[in-house]
């Protein structure tokens, strides 16, 4: 299962989240902290922030585990304790199952099955989607933790839901595993589900997710796609290496544009584009080596934002544009 396989798959079929100025307190600590975005069908968002950000107990409220203190999380509109079939609606992983070591995986998707009214013939199918078909008769005390992994995500998809949100799912897995596991994601959200997923590992997130929400100290930082994010926040530069440095550093200064003097053939010119700078440096015939767009990348804009450093503030635009909070 690959993105390339997602892309000839048939209609969309997920549903979109929405968390309308969603708080939080537990005692005299704000989890969660008047927070608003909406997650899309058809797409992998992830749900980015350090640990003790408020991601888990903004899902948790979500699925209707936590009773927020003001606000509201609902899908398509309801909450979920009001769906007529919440399996068949939202599959999710939150923390680790304890799987009853004796039992086969079968057996225990059989249970599940049973458990949530569905089909229990929808075992085998779940096990053949996540990779376990050949492992139905297996105990699950036998299972890698790659496999439970798996398995889990097969309890999940039980119902065969239009939504899928998980937490923190890459945690402990191998190489591997994290690679099958982003390509299933992809997958999921090919055939049109709705895929949340929360983590902190941003390397991996940058690999697989399509649009990211930033929260820190259970506040929204940052959102919209990866591209809107890293790209129209501030640290967007231009590397250039000229055997004329000194000249193009006069020139730069002469149509004030900021520059950093990196080496004796290197210079960074910061917050502008190739499309101001190539002009300027060909008329007035500066002899380049090189020329670099380098934008921030996605951990750049996730420690400047949750270290309350900031890129500066976007204005928040039409929907889906990218919006920073300075809380």
């Amino acid at each position: 299962m690959t993105s390339a396989n997602a892309g000839s798959l048939s209609a969309p079929r997920g549903l979109p989240l929405e968390f309308r100025s969603l708080s939080k307190q537990f005692g005299t600590v704000r989890a969660v902290d008047d927070l608003s975005f909406t997650v899309q069908p058809g797409r992998v968002t992830g749900f980015l922030g350090p640990n003790g950000s408020g991601k888990t107990t903004t899902l948790r409220i979500l699925l209707g585990l936590v009773h927020p203190t003001s606000g509201t999380a609902t899908i398509a509109g309801r909450r979920y304790q009001d769906l007529e079939n919440p399996t068949a609606t939202v599959g999710a992983v939150l923390e680790a199952t304890s799987f009853h070591p004796a039992r086969r995986a079968r057996t225990h998707l059989r249970m599940a099955a049973r458990a949530g009214g569905h089909d229990v013939t929808r075992a085998d199918e779940v096990l053949e989607l996540v990779g376990l078909g050949g492992d139905a008769r297996r105990k699950a005390g036998t299972f890698s933790l790659g496999m439970r992994q798996r398995l889990e995500l097969a309890t999940a998809l039980i119902g065969d839901p239009d939504i899928l949100v998980l937490d923190e799912p890459s945690n402990g897995l191998d190489p591997q595993g994290i690679a099958w596991l982003r390509d299933f994601m992809r997958y999921l959200a090919g055939e049109g589900r709705t895929v949340l997923v929360s983590s902190h590992l941003l390397a991996e997130m940058a690999q697989t997710i399509d649009d990211a929400i930033i929260v820190s100290f259970g506040q929204l930082k940052a959102q919209g796609t990866l591209a809107q994010i890293t790209s129209h926040l501030t640290g967007l530069s231009m590397r250039a290496r000229s055997p004329e440095a000194d000249r193009l550093c006069h020139v730069l200064g002469q149509a004030g544009l900021p520059f950093r003097r990196l080496g004796p053939d290197e210079v960074a010119i910061d917050g502008v584009t190739p499309e101001q700078v190539g002009p300027l440096l060909a008329s007035n015939q500066v002899v380049l080596y090189e020329l670099v767009q380098e934008g921030a990348d996605l951990e750049q804009v996730f420690l400047s934002l949750t270290s309350g450093l900031g890129f500066g503030a976007v204005a928040q635009g039409t929907p889906g544009a990218v919006g920073v909070s300075d809380r």
